[in-house]
């Protein structure tokens, strides 16, 4: 019998590229979204399309529209794509016997999504992360006087309200769940692991070239960086789901990884993994084999970002050059001969992110999350210019 499986979200590549794994592995794909229009929907690897009720307008009737699918649909597995991801968590006690849900139950969740308690679980492993309080403390207070620090949002997602600020200034006030931490300075890295009852299966790093904000549109895999691996399954070790577990880091000049922040779910490094081995681990994870990495490709782009952030910085002729240079020698994530229409329909389908992105002071990042994630909206938050070299990730390498 072919198993059927839910994507709650499709709007980003990510959900497109798990959509054409688990199509590629035989599975049906159902997708459920609140956009009318996205990447996904044209996909010639999905079955059906599913408009539904958006999480942040009520998390109940969000549920019980999923269920509604869940049911319609006879669904055998439920993956989450993006931070849709929190609310879907709800669903774990919701679920008949026979349908898994591939992401930790909302306890779990929450407390690798929060970034104060993410740091503190890395400290009480001994690994190394920065220093991080809540901006209402004397702690954040005393750090903000004697360094560099990084303000950012506990919940925030895609490097919205990120702020950076020099040594001596006083924190934003009165923004709820703000965190100080310390900047560090070095390579942003990124990794993207799965894990079966706690195990990794397989962890793929990689590196953003072009950016738009802090989200990578353009990327690179990072062929050896043992510490960074070492890092990922200590902290792994414990956690016991399957699914997929994100990291930010900050790698310094003695290569020592700096954990920024956890992302317990999909991130643009599934782009490096094989089609089919990704989806036969998404269709089994009972019986769990190492995902072979895409040995065709080393650089990844969402190719139409990647131009505009060429066309954005035309008056500095090197930063064009660079951008246009990483264009032409990376594959797009969204473009396949099998599968072209998402590629060619790309503008009209992201229209419900673009238009917004357009017409109003929203980022592009938080058009993307608007209607998903727990953010704090970054026109609450003062930042200061990030210096190029120095940072401390509040986004990911691309999302």
């Amino acid at each position: 019998m072919t198993p059927t499986v839910l994507l709650t979200l499709g709007r980003l590549p990510k959900a497109l590229a798990l959509a054409r794994a688990l199509h590629a592995a035989g599975c049906r794909v159902v997708i459920a979204e609140p956009f009318r229009w996205h990447v996904c929907k044209p996909s010639l690897s999905v079955a059906a399309n599913y408009r539904v009720p958006a999480p942040n307008d009520g998390t109940e009737a969000y549920l019980a529209a999923l269920l509604d699918i869940i049911s319609r649909e006879n669904i055998d597995l439920v993956v989450p794509v993006s931070e849709e991801a929190l609310h879907v968590a709800g669903l774990h006690d919701r679920l008949p016997a026979r349908v898994r849900l591939l992401c930790p139950d909302a306890e779990v969740l929450e407390a690798l999504h929060d970034k104060l308690l993410f740091a503190q679980r890395a400290a009480q492993l001994s690994l190394s992360v920065p220093t991080t309080f809540s901006a209402h403390t004397a702690e954040a207070a005393e750090l903000a006087s004697s360094s560099a620090y990084v303000t950012k949002p506990a919940l925030g997602c895609s490097g919205i309200g990120l702020g950076f600020h020099e040594s001596g200034t006083t924190p934003p006030k009165g923004i709820d769940n703000l965190l100080v931490q310390q900047q560090v300075t070095g390579r942003e890295i990124s990794t993207l692991s799965f894990l079966s009852e706690g195990q990794v299966i397989t962890t793929v790093i990689y590196e953003g070239l072009v950016f738009a904000g802090t989200v990578a549109v353009c990327f690179e895999r990072v062929i050896e960086m043992q510490a960074v691996e070492t890092w990922v399954r200590t902290f792994c070790e414990g956690l016991n789901y399957s699914g997929f577990i994100a990291f930010d880091f900050i790698v310094d000049e003695h290569d020592t990884p700096w954990g920024i922040e956890c992302n317990p779910r999909v991130t643009s490094g599934v782009h490096f993994l094989d089609e089919f081995g990704l989806g036969q681990a998404l269709s089994s994870p009972e019986s769990p084999t190492y995902i072979a990495l895409r040995e065709d490709t080393r650089k990844c782009q969402w190719a139409y970002s990647t131009l505009t952030e060429a066309y954005a910085s035309i008056l500095k002729p090197s930063e064009f050059w660079r951008c246009l240079r990483h264009m032409l020698s990376a594959c797009d994530v969204v473009w396949s001969l099998r599968d072209p229409l998402p590629f060619l329909l790309m503008t009209p389908m992201s229209w419900e992110i673009l238009w917004p992105a357009m017409t109003s002071n929203l980022s592009l990042g938080e058009a993307t999350q608007r209607d998903i994630a727990r953010f704090e909206p970054a026109s609450r938050i003062t930042t200061l210019q990030a210096p190029k070299i120095v940072s401390a990730v509040g986004g990911e390498s691309g999302s």
